[in-house]
């Protein structure tokens, strides 16, 4: 099990999609990150484990740009992105899932897909990809003219998805999106996580359920208290004892 992750240290020779260098966050004069280093390579499912209160959620808010790191990088296709608008963030091609959903409640399932889209002009191709929402969640397509406010906590989390699968992103960031679920949903939602990746995005997962998150992810990386404790590829971080201790109740 490694402490610190290297370029490449999964086995594969190709740069990351995504490198955080020593970012530290804080939230008043309180410091949520201190130092977290690593990297997602293009294609995969990277997933953040941890406790409550760990940093996994203010590491997915420093790289979208909402709070933004007081040191440290973020680079994201060879490009610098840290302190950088949330706005440009996502026309570079990144989407961020955020715990709560964050929908706007008194618009439409269809206006709230489309507000996913507010950066794009290509008018074509924002219903194509429109069309491949529908068929991810086939329940939005039944829904699209009801209100987002009385969708059910599933519906409202696939929503959350679908809206942020709107941008076209590279980089999917996904904060706790089992959370609160029925299991069947919780199963219905990896399965989800996982039909994204094989549709050409990456993800970078944040999620409560750290048997689930394993199971459909490539590498993973445990957080405590604003730093990286363990990292290494899913099945290795599944078999671990600190691991399967704290997170997995084993």
């Amino acid at each position: 099990m490694q402490n610190s992750r290297e370029p490449g240290a999964n086995g594969a020779h190709q740069p990351p999609l995504l490198r955080v260098q020593g970012i530290e966050t804080f939230y008043g004069n309180i410091q949520a990150l201190r130092g977290i280093s690593f990297e997602v390579l293009e294609g995969s499912i990277v997933t953040l484990l941890g406790a409550n209160g760990a940093g996994k959620s203010t590491t997915l808010k420093s790289i979208s740009g909402l709070t933004p790191p007081i040191r440290g990088g973020v680079t994201f296709m060879h490009q610098p992105i840290a302190g950088l608008p949330s706005e440009q963030i996502v026309r570079l091609g990144i989407a961020h899932v955020p715990e709560g959903r964050e929908l706007f409640p008194e618009l439409t399932v269809l206006e709230n897909l489309k507000m996913g889209a507010f950066t794009r002009r290509d008018k074509r191709e924002v219903q194509q990809s429109l069309e491949r929402v529908y068929g991810h969640f086939s329940i939005l397509a039944e829904r699209r003219s009801q209100l987002a406010g009385t969708l059910s906590g599933g519906e409202q989390q696939m929503l959350a998805i679908g809206r942020a699968l709107m941008a076209r992103p590279r980089l999917i960031l996904l904060d706790e999106p089992s959370l609160g679920l029925a299991p069947k949903l919780v199963e219905e939602i990896f399965r989800i996580v996982h039909d994204i990746r094989a549709g050409g995005a990456t993800v970078l997962l944040v999620e409560q359920n750290a048997n689930k998150a394993l199971s459909i992810a490539d590498y993973g990386y445990v957080l405590e208290t604003g730093k990286i404790a363990l990292e290494g590829e899913s099945q290795q971080l599944l078999g671990d004892d600190h691991v399967r201790r704290l997170y997995l109740g084993r």
